[in-house]
């Protein structure tokens, strides 16, 4: 394929921006510079002291300190990172993904320091951002919603209204995401208790103790659509993603199109995904995601209002740049093209490459990074901002890089992506790459029968072709004995003794 970001509207930087200050880190902040790159408008990059040297810094244009206890605290610090950016003149905040993308009080600060926020509006973040409110606004623009009921403070009254729509139920939490403060209650003997459990953890994790209870759709399919609002009540969709294959909740491996979705399936989540945006009179890039059943009965889950991390597959497919289209239409250009110009072509999958061991229940990893071999290709992207001799902590997301394979049709998506694990070798710290291979080559994942329950029901099979300890010290040997330099520094006779010849003893 030609390359996968086609070219903009706009040559040049022709937006009212000189210099973007990016709020977050890693890949997503190295994805982010590229474009400001392309677009010729300035990159300002932030950071904790312990990670002053990392690629993204080294990436910008220039760079900011952040102070704070932990590196979190000072990528959660809002003022701190608004101080920033008007310390170094900048025009506009990107927030990336995760941290405070999808903070509306953040959102507001921004646009209440003259800054032009890189997303939706404060009170579009806020009404969608919500679960529970959202759901609503959802049901009243024609979305379908799964039955539930709405939180209330006492956990035995909310366990008794609960129990009236069935098992099993989806216990969640109402202003959180990412797997926290969610659990599933298949009887009434556990509902009270799994209730008291969540709305801890939601409090925990968010500082909102608030849950909620929804039908349970067993073997449902994750299913998302990539959306772009104008904010005036313009929308478009880029077609559907399919996220189904998770671990605890979170993802793993998405691709796009979903595959063996009914176009007819396919086209009213879509619409029903621009409906909502619309009337949202959403702006900027976002993700409405549902739970499809079985049946062929589909639920809105949530909106997701940045950024996606899976968006390189719509970008594989689409050729648009959705970082660049973010920036223009937060200029004010508007959305880049109409419903009927937009085009796909071919199949994308994405791989999340994480530190971590699925042998012990995906436990996070740490350790140095001591080598790094990538595979390249005309039909892939690595999304990464690694290094050699970095050291991988528990302090940030244990997500390390995006393998992201395109392909004229899904089995030849799926053959370049199990090719690229294979060639990809990251020595020093154990991640999921050989589990992610043969989650691709399972049988099942090859004939499309996806749900959200996939890792679960076939974690023998899947590990069961994980290679033993004794195996992976093999091929460490093998393959270092295969460096030259390794050869010329253990083997061969070190000056100055070579000059001398057979005379040296």
């Amino acid at each position: 394929m030609n390359s996968p970001l086609a070219p903009a509207r706009t040559a040049g930087n022709t937006v009212p921006f000189r210099k973007i200050l990016i709020a977050n880190r890693g890949e997503i902040a190295c994805r982010v510079i590229r474009t400001l790159n392309a677009m010729q408008i300035a990159s300002v990059a932030i950071h904790h002291r312990v990670e002053a040297n990392a690629r993204h810094v080294r990436m910008a244009d220039e760079a900011v300190e952040i102070a704070g206890e932990t590196p979190i605290a000072a990528h959660l610090d809002a003022n701190a990172i608004i101080a920033a950016a008007r310390s170094v003149n900048a025009d506009a905040i990107h927030p990336g993904y995760g941290f405070l993308s999808e903070n509306a009080a953040f959102a507001r600060a921004v646009a209440d320091a003259g800054l032009t926020f890189i997303g939706p509006n404060a009170e579009t973040i806020a009404l969608m951002g919500d679960k529970i409110s959202a759901r609503s606004f959802a049901a009243a623009h024609g979305v379908p919603v799964a039955p539930s009921v709405m939180p209330t403070q006492d956990i035995d009254t909310f366990a008794q209204e609960a129990a009236r729509i069935g098992f099993p139920l989806l216990i969640k939490a109402a202003a959180g995401g990412g797997g926290k403060g969610m659990s599933i209650v298949r009887s009434a003997a556990e509902l009270a208790d799994a209730a008291r459990i969540a709305a801890s953890e939601a409090q925990r994790y968010f500082g909102d103790g608030r849950v909620y209870a929804e039908l349970y759709v067993e073997r449902p399919r994750h299913i998302e659509v990539q959306v772009l609002g104008d904010g005036k009540g313009g929308a478009i969709h880029l077609f559907e993603r399919e996220c189904s294959v998770q671990r605890r909740f979170q993802k793993i491996i998405e691709e796009a199109p979903a595959a063996n979705l009914p176009e007819s399936a396919c086209d009213e989540m879509c619409a029903a995904a621009v409906r909502l945006v619309s009337a949202a009179n959403y702006q900027n890039a976002g993700t409405v995601e549902f739970i499809l059943g079985a049946d062929g009965r589909f639920f809105f889950l949530e909106m997701n209002t940045r950024l996606q991390v899976e968006h390189p597959v719509t970008e594989m497919i689409t050729g648009l740049d959705l970082v660049r289209t973010q920036i223009e239409i937060a200029a004010g250009y508007g959305l880049p093209l109409t419903q009927d110009k937009v085009r796909r072509s071919g199949h994308a999958i994405e791989c999340r490459i994480c530190a971590e061991d699925p042998a012990r229940d995906f436990l996070p990893e740490t350790g140095v990074i001591q080598w790094l071999d990538v595979p390249a290709a005309d039909y892939l992207r690595f999304e990464n901002a690694l290094d050699l001799k970095q050291r991988i902590t528990t302090d940030f997301d244990p997500m390390l890089a995006k393998l992201v394979v395109h392909g004229p049709d899904r089995n030849t998506a799926i053959e370049r992506s199990i090719k690229a694990l294979n060639e990809l070798t990251l020595l020093g710290v154990k991640t999921n790459a050989d589990y992610l291979a043969a989650v691709l080559g399972h049988q099942a994942f090859r004939a499309g029968d996806l749900h959200t329950g996939f890792v679960a029901e076939h974690r023998s099979a899947l590990l069961a072709t994980a290679p033993s300890d004794v195996e992976l010290d093999h091929t460490i040997i093998a393959a270092v004995l295969g460096f030259k330099e390794f050869d010329a520094l253990a083997f061969e006779t070190p000056e100055p003794f070579a000059t001398i010849g057979p005379w040296r003893n």
